[in-house]
Parts: C-alpha cells; sequence; structure tokens
C-alpha cells in the first residue's frame, strides 16, 4: 500500500472520529502514523535467513543456553494495541550454536508483526528449533496487552503467560524444570 493511500485513510479515520485532521495538533498525523505503522511492522519485510546471517556454529557443546528478559513489543492483531513484556528462550545445542544476539533479533521479526502472543511463542520455539536443531528449545512469553488494560475488561495488573517446548524440553521434566528455575 502506498504512502498517500495510508495517509489517506488515516485522514479519513479522524474525520470520522469527529476531529478535524486540518488543526494544527492533527495536520501532520497522517503521515506520522504511516512511519509508526512501517516501524512497528517492520518484522514483516525480514526473515529467519536474513538475521542468522552465517551466525550459525559447529560447537560441541550440550549444555543448556539461555536468553532471558528480553524486551517485547508488538500489537495485538485483534485490536491493533500493543502488548508489552519479556520473552525467555532456551535451548539444549546438538552440535550447532547460534551467536547469541540473533535470538533477541528472531524475538524481535516475530514481535514486529501484528501478533497473537500464542503464536508469536510458537513462532520464535519453531524458528530456533529449525534453524539449528537443538536437541530441544523452550520459549517463555509474559506480557501485558493494552487491549485488556485500556478497554474490554480493564484489568490494570493483569499478564498472559504462554510457553512452547519443543524435544527435549517437552519431554524431560528436569530440562523443562531447569529452564523455569533459571527464569524465576
Amino acid at each position: 500500500m502506498s504512502e498517500k493511500a495510508v495517509e489517506g485513510l488515516v485522514r479519513q479515520l479522524l474525520i470520522d472520529l469527529g476531529e478535524d485532521p486540518d488543526r494544527e495538533g492533527l495536520k501532520r498525523t497522517p503521515e506520522r502514523v504511516e512511519r509508526s505503522l512501517e516501524f512497528l511492522t517492520r518484522g514483516y519485510r525480514t526473515t529467519v535467513e536474513d538475521i542468522l546471517n552465517d551466525a550459525v556454529f559447529e560447537e560441541e557443546c550440550d549444555e543448556m543456553v539461555v536468553v532471558k528478559d528480553i524486551e517485547l513489543y508488538s500489537m495485538c492483531e485483534h485490536h491493533m494495541l500493543p502488548f508489552i513484556g519479556k520473552v525467555h528462550v532456551a535451548y539444549v545445542p546438538d552440535g550447532r550454536i547460534v551467536g547469541l544476539s540473533k535470538v533477541p533479533r528472531i524475538v524481535e521479526m516475530f514481535s514486529r508483526r501484528l501478533q497473537v502472543q500464542e503464536r508469536l511463542t510458537m513462532q520464535v520455539a519453531n524458528a530456533l528449533d529449525q534453524a539449528i536443531r537443538p536437541k530441544g528449545v523452550g520459549v517463555v512469553v509474559e506480557a501485558a496487552h493494552l487491549c485488556m488494560m485500556m478497554r474490554g475488561v480493564e484489568k490494570q495488573n493483569s499478564k498472559a503467560v504462554t510457553s512452547c517446548m519443543l524435544g527435549r524440553f517437552r519431554s524431560d521434566q528436569r530440562t523443562r524444570a531447569e529452564f523455569l528455575n533459571f527464569i524465576r
């Protein structure tokens, strides 16, 4: 969709809301909203392959790797309102590791799309699983959803927690417990 089309849609939305898009504070709002949406949905314009960019390494490591407290900013696909929180990712290598900075970048790519938390959790786990074929992957996402805080049930202190456990994290209770203990 072209920039002018988005600006026109936002301008019409302002009119439909009862606003004057020509008043001082709103004159550049359609342009700002277009740029903001482009930034907030930039995850559609990248792939896991772009992110990994030769950062998968052969390594005889078989102990758990955990990257925790990764900041999460996404937008609910149902209301286009933000949800924010933290993502915790772990994997048990099977001869291959990924550069540590790539884990938050994978989270960022999937979170910068219109999302539901449940899908985002699975996408991160599946992407890492497919990229390095570890013995297992665990992902836990904790987030506060503005669609529940600002509207609807208006519960200010609620958080949603989702998880996706693959391989050893699903089949071995000790591996799962070790991961959950690390992120407590």
